[in-house]
């Protein structure tokens, strides 16, 4: 994941010019992979709040430990950044959600089902949403890269165990697949960011309305792929 924005592909761009005049609380000693770990956690949780402009001072203070010790952990901020993506965007997606939903033990309804459940819950909360959405405005590759790498792969196979299920050929057209993909994938998203962005209070349950969105993807694709029963020739009169 690259930065193109050049105030987060700077080193140290936003080191503060002037001291502070209010002491700074001790820096807390540990393990130099144990503070790793804690500044990449905090980092998670203050971009998603304050967006990857933020300064990197701010999360040095949430951290307890210098801009120093900050840098020392990792070499710049486009370097924390793509951590971040690591570990907070694309690192909470399973391999084994491609092994479920290509289990044809069971009907493809309840698969798709059981995964996108999952996917809500472990994936798209309001801290992963956020900082999704503020990467995309700050010109950060964040969504383009995790698309790439997981979510095409992710969209090829529900449309093709979809084909599967229905008997039908799968379409050479890899653009249509895609968007076929997406008009489940992308309605599941965006019920999220209804609820967590948007502060949507609908009362529907969100297991209720994701089996909605599957029921009409299901439908839709038996309407766009399946060829059209052969019209009954009509009786003369």
């Amino acid at each position: 994941m690259k930065a193109k924005s050049a105030l987060l592909a700077a080193s140290r761009q936003d080191t503060p010019a002037k001291p502070k005049t209010a002491k700074r609380r001790p820096t807390v000693r540990m393990p130099a992979a144990e503070r790793r770990a804690l500044i990449l956690e905090k980092a998670f949780e203050f971009f998603s709040e304050y967006g990857l402009t933020a300064q990197t001072r701010g999360l040095a203070d949430a951290c307890g430990v210098s801009q120093r010790l900050l840098y020392s952990a990792f070499p710049n901020k486009a370097a924390l950044l793509s951590a971040v993506y690591d570990a907070n965007i694309a690192g909470p997606f399973q391999a084994i959600w491609f092994v479920h939903l290509r289990d044809r033990s069971k009907p493809l309804e309840q698969r798709l089902n059981e995964f996108y459940r999952e996917y809500y819950e472990a994936i798209l909360t309001r801290n992963w949403l956020r900082l999704f959405l503020y990467s995309s405005l700050a010109e950060v590759e964040m969504a383009p890269t995790y698309i790439a790498a997981i979510i095409r792969t992710l969209l090829e196979t529900v449309v093709e165990e979809a084909v599967a299920e229905l008997g039908v050929a799968m379409p050479s057209d890899r653009a249509l697949v895609q968007e076929l993909g997406w008009s489940l994938h992308g309605n599941v998203s965006h019920l999220a960011i209804r609820r967590h962005i948007y502060h949507d209070q609908t009362a529907m349950a969100v297991d209720r309305v994701i089996a909605l969105h599957i029921t009409a993807f299901l439908a839709g694709m038996r309407a766009i792929l399946q060829p059209p029963a052969p019209a009954k020739p009509r009786r003369p009169a």
